[in-house]
């Protein structure tokens, strides 16, 4: 069994750190260098070593990069982008054309919702927007013969609801479509959506898989070679690619996942156990509940439920904006997935753009990225913050 046959049989936390590289035969370095270089000395025209011309093209940190979040989603090859976004608008000028027409989410996050409406739309692309915890409206929402892609968030954001994805995965392909898994909420550690039947994951790599707020980025993976050679090519057409310094950022990152994603999870459980019959808390929203609707698909197709928790406060929005206000511990700020806790009003900041929109969300709501802090502080925090 060869090196590689033997690490794709390992655990995920094997793969997570040594996944994508081998050892610098010359020095034995253990971690991929930063290669900050543009471009590359040829052995003669043509005569490329180890396939690499110029870093837009290929830059062995990114490779580094796109070979260990590949063998962490199962897939067959992995891409590198500048941001998530830069990684979704990649892959829809790959696949589609304009005419065609995608599926969203109806509680989008917010910047895919607004690359869609205010910039895909623009070059032709349509869109309609289904609930995607409902199979057969995400069915009926398809235009057979025009729907290219069914583009599903799960956990959504913020509103956490949760996509059968093997059931969407049969839906997209008896409609000659192909299925999308934003898995950014999810990480690959506690769902891997190719082994459902997607055909692509999406991440904002800057979220859980960077994990310390400390670099920006996406990610693409695919599991089938001829998608990918489509996405290899737009990828170096369009250019928006992670730079060496990103890649070494996140795959640093990614080498401790597996323990970090526990630690949120399990501080999650206890906010949201905190949270449940608060008097200043109308409704929790968190999978892991049994009374959340999408409970047992997340049960059956996840790990654990991940460390974002949404919940709803008495006093509408401007409770909201106090609660958020008052917080210390819990940073108030957008994205989520770093070792720090972060509080944030999803209406007046992530998903502005989906104001006055079907797909605005509730003013009264807060989303909290729980981090790995002790818990007991993240519990005395919203203690006082709700008070």
């Amino acid at each position: 069994m060869s090196e590689q046959q033997h690490r794709s049989k390992s655990g995920f936390d094997t793969r997570a750190i040594h996944a994508g590289y081998e050892p610098d035969p010359t020095t034995g370095a253990v971690i991929p260098p930063i290669y900050a270089t543009s471009t590359y000395k040829q052995d003669g025209v043509g005569g490329m070593r180890g396939g690499y011309e110029y870093s837009r093209s290929a830059n062995p940190t990114r490779t580094a990069l796109e070979g260990v979040i590949a063998a962490l989603e199962e897939g067959e090859r992995g891409f590198a982008f500048a941001s998530g976004l830069a990684a979704e608008d990649t892959l829809v000028r790959a696949l589609c054309r304009p005419g065609d027409h995608v599926v969203i989410p109806d509680d989008a996050y917010g910047g895919t919702y607004r690359l869609f409406d205010k910039v895909e739309q623009v070059w032709g692309l349509e869109h309609s927007p289904a609930p995607v915890s409902d199979v057969d409206a995400m069915r009926a929402a398809i235009r057979p013969g025009q729907t290219k892609l069914l583009w599903v968030e799960t956990p959504t954001n913020p509103m956490l609801n949760i996509g059968d994805i093997e059931a969407l995965a049969s839906v997209a392909h008896d409609a000659g479509a192909l299925l999308v898994v934003d898995n950014t909420f999810a990480s690959p550690y506690l769902q891997q959506p190719l082994t459902l039947g997607a055909d692509i994951v999406v991440h904002s790599t800057t979220k859980y898989c960077g994990g310390h707020s400390d670099v920006v980025g996406g990610a693409l993976v695919v599991r089938d070679l001829d998608v990918a050679e489509k996405v290899a090519f737009h990828q170096n057409s369009m250019g928006a690619v992670a730079g060496p310094f990103d890649a070494f950022l996140t795959h640093r990152g990614l080498k401790t996942l597996g323990v970090r994603m526990d630690r949120h999870c399990d501080n999650a459980e206890k906010v949201v156990e905190f949270l449940t019959g608060h008097e200043k808390v109308v409704q929790v929203i968190y999978p892991g509940l049994e009374e959340h609707p999408g409970h047992a698909v997340a049960a059956k197709q996840m790990k654990r439920f991940g460390g974002i928790v949404s919940f709803r406060v008495t006093g509408g929005e401007q409770h909201a904006l106090d609660v958020c206000a008052a917080a210390e511990v819990f940073t108030l700020g957008e994205s989520l997935g770093g070792v720090e806790s972060l509080i944030e009003h999803p209406g007046r900041m992530t998903h502005a753009s989906v104001a006055g929109t079907d797909l605005e969300v509730p003013a009264d709501l807060i989303r909290l990225s729980v981090g790995i802090e002790s818990v007991d502080d993240l519990l005395a925090d919203l203690d006082r913050s709700l008070a």
